[in-house]
């Protein structure tokens, strides 16, 4: 049986996508409807059958849904959920996949606060350096993790039909505040980023590049490989949870400044030290997360 009876997917990318397909592989959803800026990416989510149908606008696409997925940059969310309110109505359910959630949640309050039972916002953690629909598969969320983070205002039972959509695409889910969410991903996902993007960028800029990328293996390939990730994604991201993350690179500066002040005092004990426990905290992370 269908738990979904029709689903929209506003941003029918590599994220939501895998929720489409994910849904189907499990026969959970009857009909899915795109929308998006492009309709070139919607015609080939069409014609790759992850999509049934394309809206063209939202009186369409939210006429009878009862499912709402938000999977475009965060940097759109407060546009969109403007352009949504007057058409949305009960018992429509709207959740998101932004990777930073207290700008969602602030959007949902200022343009969707008739509709707050039913708002519940969501992260998955799960994704590649690949976007956009071809790099969509059902199984993204197996065994990766979502995030939500209710609202006060939000029904107990929508939360726990939002929880159980998640476990359809093969998450576990968990809850958590807003700011527990921007500050702990801050830390492990937006500062990486940011550090990859940056010292790809930094090099790209010298005047032997193309020897340094000749010379590049596998060391620099998995240090640098999320910087081949969707920019404006991330130029969003970075944006919207930018308080936090300038407190986690002032963190990473202070580490930089210790690293540096141990190599140019040679001190190899210290450095050797700091190497192994940094190895051992990597390695216990790795064990814990099945490898």
């Amino acid at each position: 049986m269908a738990l979904i009876d029709k689903l929209v997917v506003c941003g029918v990318g590599l994220i939501g996508g895998s929720f489409a397909l994910a849904l189907r592989k499990k026969k959970k959803v009857r009909h899915v409807v795109g929308i998006g800026r492009t309709r070139e990416s919607l015609e080939r989510a069409r014609a790759l059958g992850v999509i049934d149908e394309i809206a063209l606008d939202w009186a369409q696409a939210l006429d009878g849904a009862d499912f709402v997925l938000l999977a475009m940059p965060v940097g759109q969310t407060d546009a969109i959920m403007e352009a949504m309110a007057p058409h949305l109505r009960e018992p429509t359910i709207v959740t998101d996949a932004g990777s930073t959630k207290r700008d969602v949640m602030a959007s949902a309050y200022h343009r969707l606060d008739a509709h707050l039972p039913r708002v519940v916002p969501a992260h998955p953690i799960a994704g590649t350096e690949k976007s956009g629909i071809e790099a969509a598969v059902a199984t993204l969320f197996q065994g990766k993790r979502t995030v939500l983070t209710p609202l006060p205002e939000n029904d107990p039972a929508v939360v726990e039909r939002v929880r159980q959509v998640w476990q359809a695409c093969g998450s576990s889910v968990v809850d958590m505040t807003a700011q527990d969410h921007d500050r702990v991903f801050a830390a492990v996902s937006h500062l990486p980023h940011l550090l990859a993007f940056g010292l790809v960028h930094e090099l790209a800029g010298r005047a032997n590049a193309e020897l340094l990328f000749s010379h590049a293996a596998s060391g620099f390939r998995d240090f640098t490989r999320i910087a081949a990730s969707h920019p404006e994604m991330w130029r969003d991201i970075c944006l919207a949870n930018r308080q936090a993350l300038l407190g986690e690179l002032d963190q990473y500066l202070g580490e930089l400044a210790l690293i540096r002040s141990l190599l140019l005092s040679g001190n190899g004990s210290r450095l050797e030290q700091l190497f192994e426990e940094a190895r051992q905290a990597r390695t216990k992370w790795a064990q814990e997360r099945g490898g």
